[in-house]
C-alpha cells in the first residue's frame, strides 16, 4: 500500500542541519527535475523581492519567504516529517508512532511536492514557500513540470499494491493514476455532516486525512483494493460510504460530523 499526502503550505524552518543534498533524497531519478525547480526558484527569489512575492503569491505579512526560498539551497534541513506543519500533519503526528508504525510510514508515505516532486518521511529537505499553483519563470507551470517526471518513480514505488490517494485537488494535478491502475485506486474525500447537511470543509479534512494515516498505519492494515480499505477503516470506527469503480479510481467518502 501506497499513501500519497498533500504537503503543507506552513513549514517548520530547522535551526540547524546540514545544506540540501538533492543525491541522498528518495526517488534518486527525479534529481535532475528537481534540480531545475530549484534553480528556477533559487533565481526568481534573489532578484527583485516584490516581483518574487507577486509570482510566489506571498502574503504581505510575511515578506521573508522570499528570502527563505533564495536560501533553499544552503539553509539547514531536517526530516521532512518535522518540516510539514499544519492541520493533517498535527493529526497524523509521524514523530510520536509506535516504532512498528514509523517503519510502515518509511515504506508506505510519500508527500507530493511543488519543489521535490515527491518525499519521503525521512528525506532532509529544508522550510520553502512554492505553491502547487505556482508558475515560474523559466520553468512554467510547477504542476506541469512534474507531470512529465513523476508517473515513472511512483508505479515503480506502487508496484501491484492499493493506492491511497489523499491529496488535495491542486496536487493532484501532478499525477493522474493511468486508467490500467484504476482498480488499485482510492481516492479519500471527507465530509463534514451537520443538520443533515454535508460539505466539505477544510479543516475536518485536513484533520480526518491525519488521523486516518496514522491508525492505519498503527494497525498494520495492508489492503490490497478499495473495497477492502473501506472494510479496513468501517472497522477502525470510520463511517465510510464506497463510490462506483471508474477510469480514475474508487472513491471512499468518510463521514464525520466532528473533529
Amino acid at each position: 500500500m501506497l499513501i500519497l499526502l498533500p504537503p503543507s503550505e506552513g513549514k517548520s524552518a530547522p535551526r540547524r542541519g546540514k545544506p540540501l543534498d538533492l543525491d541522498t533524497l528518495s526517488s534518486p531519478g527525479l534529481t535532475p527535475a528537481r534540480d531545475a525547480v530549484l534553480n528556477a526558484l533559487v533565481e526568481l527569489s534573489s532578484g527583485d523581492a516584490e516581483h518574487a512575492a507577486r509570482v510566489l503569491n506571498v502574503p504581505r505579512t510575511q515578506p521573508g519567504l522570499v528570502d527563505l526560498d533564495a536560501r533553499v539551497r544552503t539553509s539547514p534541513t531536517a526530516r521532512a516529517e518535522a518540516v510539514y506543519a499544519g492541520v493533517l500533519y498535527e493529526a497524523l503526528d509521524l514523530p510520536t508512532l509506535s516504532t512498528a508504525a514509523r517503519r510502515r510510514a518509511t515504506s508506505r508515505l510519500l508527500v507530493t511536492s511543488s519543489l521535490f516532486g515527491l518525499v519521503a518521511p525521512g528525506d532532509r529537505i529544508p522550510a520553502y514557500r512554492l505553491s502547487g499553483d505556482a508558475v515560474l519563470p523559466g520553468l512554467g507551470s510547477v504542476a506541469g513540470h512534474w507531470r512529465a517526471h513523476l508517473d515513472v518513480p511512483l508505479s515503480e514505488t506502487l508496484g501491484d499494491g492499493l493506492l491511497v490517494d489523499l491529496r488535495s485537488s491542486t496536487y493532484a494535478a501532478f499525477w493522474r493514476p493511468p486508467a490500467r491502475l484504476a482498480t488499485r485506486v482510492a481516492t479519500v474525500r471527507v465530509l463534514h455532516e451537520s443538520d443533515g447537511r454535508r460539505a466539505v470543509v477544510s479543516h475536518f479534512n485536513k484533520a480526518t486525512k491525519g488521523r486516518i494515516v496514522r491508525q492505519l498505519l498503527e494497525d498494520g492494515a495492508r489492503p490490497r483494493t478499495p473495497s477492502r480499505l473501506a472494510e479496513d477503516l468501517t472497522r477502525l470506527g470510520w463511517r465510510v460510504e464506497v463510490g462506483p469503480p471508474s477510469a480514475r479510481g474508487t472513491q471512499l467518502d468518510v463521514v464525520v460530523d466532528a473533529l
